[in-house]
């Protein structure tokens, strides 16, 4: 059986604390929910926010591109 890659994705919040942004789940959400995070330009509030391959996280001037190897 084999997976679309549109079905492919990470969760802002696990991508956040994966980087080191943010020790425990709840300061992510913290974190995420004060808008100092933008996701490709734009500012994103949504904890579960699904982010592809390619994407671009924002946080505090620093940029992180999401890789195919953290997507299930």
């Amino acid at each position: 059986m084999t997976q679309d890659i549109l079905t492919k994705y990470i969760e802002l919040n696990t991508f956040l604390r994966i980087n080191g942004i943010g020790r425990t789940g709840g300061k992510v959400k913290i974190i995420i929910r004060s808008g100092s995070v933008n996701v490709n330009g734009e500012a994103e509030t949504r904890n579960k926010r699904k982010l592809r391959a390619g994407d671009v996280v924002e946080y505090l001037g620093k940029k992180y591109e999401v890789e195919e190897k953290l997507i299930r």
